[in-house]
């Protein structure tokens, strides 16, 4: 190949690059090649070190969630006609996969509040960016408000979409570990195209959206609303019921374990008259010639299906496997199912709360099943974390190393319906040790 290209060796392909660019021979110190048998017997023995949250008291949140995965959700998946279906390009052969998907759909917007959903997004963080962009399609406007109480990934990557085009990223400080919405408020003008905030925001506080939507309505900007965890809105207003014009999160939460943060789903829903901006794709549901009820995509406005510079987003796919995941696991619970999940989360987080020693504390306000606890130093809370581990706690996350401008000594916890009584008491045991 290199001779029928005309170089005399691979490195001349990288010519064009500055020499100090260039790996040297020898400096990744690779390890010698091993038989299929010995990498199996290798990554097996890593494997075998790593704890896993169905055997432990699972505290951790910060956007990824240990909520109880039926098995059925995994069976449904793994079925050849799912597990393997590809992008539905010709309805009339893909017929199971766009009726998921439109099922998928229908609950999300109704789990929303939303008019709309689409079907669907990689996960939040590019979704809120996403959402960005759309306000600023529908507005006209190119200045962007974000709340500094926003999960700091979906904040990064939106900062991230933005920073070559043409207008302004705001972020507005919190009020200590809560939504500063006067502030943002302040923040709105007449070139905004929307204010993005996050219900519950990262540290899982519960507050009140209609004078912030008040706000947008007198400026004629959007009202962006973020979550992390989708099960709350079985428990609290939802998005659209706060007034949201477009709403972006994620589903893990349904029916998707944790795995190294992966793999996702990111959700979509917006207000019926801004559907023909909204990226990704809508799954819908119509009658053929001879009456017989069909699914088709109704809409595509990504740029694998239209041209380049008609397209609302470069999305060129979706999480459809985990899609399917999040609708098989929305149908077995109902809505009793969901409001039991979300009621035994929050309660388990109040429980928690209710029994904090006197050196560990709480942030303050209404909260739904995450806060942030707060130590006396770093040390105390170093030795929680220490005791914790050794009884088998994932305790929570240590706030700076999700979000780089938190102050040590803090600790992001969470809740779920795998939560039990006797887990709370372990946990609260650990803190006495940590005095």
């Amino acid at each position: 190949m290199l001779e029928a290209i005309g170089v005399s060796g691979v490195r001349d392909l990288f010519a064009d690059i500055p020499a100090e660019f260039h790996l040297q021979q020898g400096s990744l110190n690779l390890p010698d090649g091993m038989s299929e048998a010995a990498i199996v017997r290798k990554f097996t023995q890593a494997a075998e070190k790593n704890r896993h949250a169905a055997n432990t008291a699972c505290f951790l949140g910060g956007g990824t969630y240990h909520h109880f995965v039926p098995a059925v959700v995994d069976y449904v998946i793994s079925r050849g006609e799912f597990l393997t279906a590809y992008t539905p390009y010709q309805p009339e052969i893909s017929q199971g996969t766009l009726q998921a998907l439109f099922e998928f759909q229908t609950m999300i917007a109704r789990l929303t509040g939303m008019d709309v959903a689409n079907a669907s997004m990689y996960e939040a963080a590019t979704a809120t960016a996403e959402a960005a962009l759309m306000a600023r399609r529908v507005t006209r406007k190119n200045r962007v408000v974000m709340a500094g109480s926003v999960n700091p990934r979906y904040r990064s990557v939106t900062s991230n979409y933005l920073s070559r085009l043409k207008g302004d990223y705001v972020e507005i400080a919190m009020d200590g570990f809560a939504t500063d919405v006067d502030a943002l408020i302040a923040a709105i003008d007449d070139n905004t195209a929307c204010v993005v905030v996050q219900y519950p925001d990262f540290y899982g506080s519960v507050y009140d959206l209609s004078v912030l939507r008040a706000a947008c309505d007198a400026n004629k900007c959007l009202m962006v609303v973020a979550f992390s965890d989708i099960s709350a809105f079985a428990l609290i207003e939802s998005p659209g019921a706060m007034g949201a014009d477009i709403a972006v999160g994620s589903g893990q939460s349904l029916g998707i374990p944790m795995g190294y943060g992966g793999p996702h789903l990111g959700l979509f829903a917006c207000k019926q008259k801004y559907v023909r901006q909204m990226p990704g794709r809508v799954c819908g549901m119509t009658q053929d010639a001879d009456g017989k009820r069909g699914f088709v995509l109704t809409l595509s406005t990504r740029e694998q299906h239209i041209r380049r510079e008609k397209a609302t987003s470069n999305i060129c796919s979706n999480q459809g496997l985990m899609c399917t995941a999040a609708a098989t696991y929305l149908t077995l619970m109902g809505d009793d199912g969901m409001a039991t999940v979300a009621r035994h989360s929050a309660a388990a987080l109040q429980s928690l709360l209710a029994a904090l020693p006197d050196h560990v504390s709480a942030a303050a306000g209404a909260h739904y099943n995450e806060t942030v606890l707060s130590f006396a130093d770093t040390t105390a809370r170093d030795r929680f974390l220490a005791a914790a581990a050794a009884d088998g706690i994932f305790a929570g996350i240590p706030l700076e190393r999700i979000d780089h401008a938190a102050q040590p000594g803090h600790l992001l916890v969470a809740t779920t319906e795998m939560v039990e009584q006797d887990d709370i008491q372990r946990y609260l045991a650990a803190l006495e040790v940590s005095k």
